[in-house]
């Protein structure tokens, strides 16, 4: 089976979508990665899910991806004596640590380290920012807040603070366990939450050691400011604009989705936006036309991967929300105006012989009208550089790794397959074609592009180009 499109689905499982019938019919609808999300459900679920997915996997013959996406530190207010209150604005309300159920005058803050943190003038969001909370001080264990936006707010809210380092790792306990049980199921991404430092996507990286790649969400408006860097040393990044849209002016958010979507185009790192992207389908058959353009307007951005979570997890419609995704992907991708916007917004290669020889094969085929481009990859690097490159022709992957095909789902245009490794020049042009007639994207007579490493077989080698024409079998 082949996508007709090139950016791609990642939908996530839950509660609406746990059987097999469900989540083979989310495949079959567009859905190429599948996310676990650890926030919900016990290690149970999510194993079920996993071994379902890959009963689909085998019998569908194609690679598919499986997210592993940990809660992350999620901050969160203690509990009411009487389950909620309300905050009328211009009030004072403290928050500390004593243990005491609260009041519509105080509750218990359960972080000490958000108090190491936090000073006057800042602010505290509670409630995903409906509650707005601006600090008066900061003094002996209690944080003097006066209450600017107020409402009802009851137990075990979360809290967010935009304009602070936190001082908390990126992993807690609870985290490292899921991270554990996730890599002993062999899921292919790990996603981090509220990375705020380069430094968490490291730390993370010396427990995950290679066994999964590593995605680093977005939500936290620390994080762009160091942007650049965690897009660096991460191997993919998720714009989550869930908490982003909460810590940031909703007037902001678009334009700083479009910046991390630049920073991750120019790094050659498959970039995901998520949240929220056709809520309304949760209870609705079909989504507003709003939701439908932020769905096109990412895939005009040239991100990777759009992604469904509630929609697809608990909402109504599961497999529907997956296929109406897959639609308005399509329809972007058939726009004449596509191609132009894609161009335009295209990095000039990198200092480095992937980049090099990626940028040659995109303009050779398009001087040739190559009908497929073949990358051979051992690492997924010789991919990821081609994708970078967000050629028209599309993407042939070849690689001898299962895991390493998995990975790829996630990027943009490329359509991945497993094949065993080559030995020599002839070879690999004899299994080139041989994979992209088989795989369908041409016929014979038709010219294709190939990249690969020599020696073969050994990851990041890439420096080889040929240009080969397919001969009837």
């Amino acid at each position: 089976m082949r996508r007709e499109r090139k950016a791609k689905i990642v939908a996530t499982l839950g509660p609406a979508s746990s059987e097999y019938a469900t989540i083979k019919a989310l495949f079959e609808a567009g859905a190429d990665v599948f996310r676990l999300n650890f926030s919900h459900g016990s290690q149970a679920d999510h194993k079920a899910r996993h071994d379902i997915v890959r009963t689909i996997e085998k019998e569908m013959g194609r690679p598919i991806a499986i997210l592993a996406d940990l809660q992350g530190p999620k901050l969160r207010i203690g509990q009411f004596s009487e389950g909620k209150v309300t905050l009328r604005p211009g009030a004072e309300f403290q928050l500390d640590q004593a243990p005491a159920p609260g009041s519509d005058a105080r509750v218990c803050l359960p972080h000490p380290e958000l108090f190491a943190a936090v000073g006057a003038g800042q602010w505290l969001l509670l409630d995903d920012g409906r509650i707005r909370l601006e600090v008066l001080a900061n003094e002996d264990g209690v944080i003097r807040t006066r209450v600017v936006n107020g409402g009802v707010l009851s137990d075990r809210k979360g809290v967010n603070v935009p304009d602070a380092v936190l001082p908390i790792p990126a992993l807690t306990a609870k985290d490292k366990a899921d991270l554990e049980f996730a890599l002993s199921l062999g899921v292919d991404w790990v996603a981090l939450s509220f990375v705020q430092l380069p430094e968490d996507v490291t730390q993370a990286k010396e427990l995950i050691q290679g066994r999964a790649g590593v995605m680093s969400k977005l939500e936290k408006p620390a994080a762009l400011e160091r942007l650049e860097q965690i897009v660096a040393v991460s191997d993919a990044i998720m714009v989550a604009r869930g908490d982003l849209g909460v810590e940031l002016p909703p007037e902001r958010v678009p334009g700083v989705q479009k910046l991390i979507v630049r920073m991750c185009r120019k790094h050659g790192k498959p970039v995901v936006v998520a949240t929220q992207m056709l809520e309304s389908m949760v209870t609705a058959p079909v989504p507003t036309r709003a939701e439908a353009s932020d769905v096109a307007n990412a895939v005009y951005e040239g991100a990777d991967a759009v992604m469904l979570s509630a929609e697809s997890a608990s909402g109504g419609y599961p497999v529907h929300a997956v296929s109406i995704m897959n639609r308005i992907i399509s329809e972007v991708e058939r726009d004449p105006l596509y191609p132009a916007m894609i161009e335009a917004q295209h990095q000039a290669p990198l200092p480095n012989k992937g980049d090099a020889i990626s940028a040659a094969m995109r303009d050779a085929a398009k001087i040739m009208g190559a009908k497929a481009m073949v990358a051979y990859t051992t690492s997924g690097h010789s991919s990821l550089r081609t994708a970078r490159e967000r050629p028209m022709a599309p993407i042939v992957s070849i690689t001898p790794k299962d895991e390493t095909a998995r990975r790829l789902s996630l990027a943009w245009g490329v359509h991945s397959t497993v094949s065993r490794d080559v030995r020599n020049v002839e070879e690999m042009v004899a299994a080139a074609c041989n994979t992209a007639l088989r795989e369908g994207f041409v016929q014979p007579g038709d010219q294709i592009a190939i990249a690969a490493g020599s020696p073969f077989g050994q990851p990041g080698s890439t420096n080889l180009l040929r240009l080969a024409e397919i001969w009837a079998p």
